[in-house]
């Protein structure tokens, strides 16, 4: 009989056994990869602590009109299964995208059509939110302004006196950019061009360190986006060749003392120099920060793939070191950054000798 104890429990045995190899199938679905990539990428939220999160603004331009909503509208939802109707129009979020919803649910309850490769082929309205990476730009931005607003206060202040607070701080630093970069790449212009190496380099310190911060107010990977180190490397570029004299221009377009045939040969080579060295700066500076957080999540990542305590053991401490040199490697890269752009910008603007 179906309800007889022996039977009960053969069932419940059964159950058991599914539930267990189901949980089992699901653990090895886990992937470091992804959840890492996710983990590093921008979002439409910002992590606070714990499971806690901040809703940000959406703000879409779509079908001819800005539409306006906050993101915990989803409700914590990325895989395109929450709809949020605004204005007569409807809209999902996968993979931090935001797409236009489909009329119905898939076969997986998600209001998006999906290609052979699983990425959603929805339409997608022009999104102009205030992402966690946006946030941190300007909450970065802020920051640099209080900071430098209060030294140079400092300054005036106590001119001919001794630095005092903040600015005893903050002094040995910028004697650090001023003697050791700009002036050894920039000679006797260097002033000129204080003012940018002065706001490179804090800029990309300062957000390198927030990046280190797991929660509120840190936690977004800014100067591991590409499209923030691209338009830091473009400002060099356009210093660079704005500021170029004759000299300049004259040894890439014709290299004096150079036979005519090399000349021919090597003048587009010095061509496309001049566009390297900026795309090697952004590259270094993206890929650097981003291997850094990639490799502190995949080491804790570890515990789960393992499905043991036990690897915590190695993990975490390995981690806590990464993770140490991870602030020697966010001083680093700014001071990378900030030399090769001096180093740049002194070929370009060099006397002739």
């Amino acid at each position: 009989m179906l309800g007889s104890p022996r039977v009960n429990a053969q069932v419940d045995t059964l159950h058991s056994a599914e539930k267990s190899h189901g949980e089992t199938a699901e653990k090895k679905k886990f992937e470091i990869g992804k959840f890492a990539l996710h983990h590093i990428a921008d979002s439409h939220s910002w992590h606070v602590i714990g499971e806690k999160f901040i809703g940000l603004p959406v703000v879409l331009y779509a079908e001819g009109k800005v539409v306006t909503f906050n993101s915990d509208d989803f409700k914590g939802d990325d895989d395109a299964k929450v709809v949020v109707e605004k204005d007569g129009q409807r809209f999902v979020k996968m993979h931090e995208k935001i797409y236009f919803a489909s009329e119905a649910a898939n076969e997986h309850g998600q209001y998006v059509a999906l290609n052979e490769a699983h990425h959603a082929e929805n339409k997608r309205p022009l999104d102009f939110s205030l992402t966690k990476n946006t946030c941190t730009l300007l909450l970065s931005v802020v920051l640099l302004l209080v900071v430098f607003i209060s030294v140079a206060n400092g300054y005036k202040k106590r001119a001919g006196k001794s630095p005092k607070g903040l600015q005893s701080w903050l002094e040995p630093v910028i004697l650090f950019v001023r003697d050791d970069i700009a002036k050894p790449n920039l000679g006797h212009k260097y002033e000129r061009f204080m003012p940018y190496l002065l706001t490179v380099f804090f800029f990309i310190w300062f957000n390198n360190m927030l990046g280190l911060v797991p929660f509120l107010p840190g936690g977004a990977n800014l100067t591991g986006n590409i499209a923030v180190t691209m338009v830091l490397a473009l400002t060099t570029f356009l210093i660079t060749i704005f500021n170029g004299n004759k000299h300049y221009w004259k040894h890439i377009f014709w290299m004096p003392g150079v036979p005519v045939p090399m000349k021919i040969f090597l003048m587009p080579l010095e061509l496309i120099g001049i566009f390297t060295k900026p795309i090697a700066l952004m590259i270094r500076l993206f890929a650097n920060i981003t291997a850094g957080h990639i490799l502190v999540l995949s080491l804790i990542c570890l515990i789960f793939v393992f499905d043991s305590l036990w690897v915590s053991a190695a993990s975490v401490p390995f981690a806590i070191f990464i993770g140490g040199i991870e602030l020697m490697v966010a001083f680093i890269q700014a001071f990378i950054f900030t030399i090769l752009s001096a180093l740049f910008i002194g070929m370009a603007v060099e006397d002739h000798h």
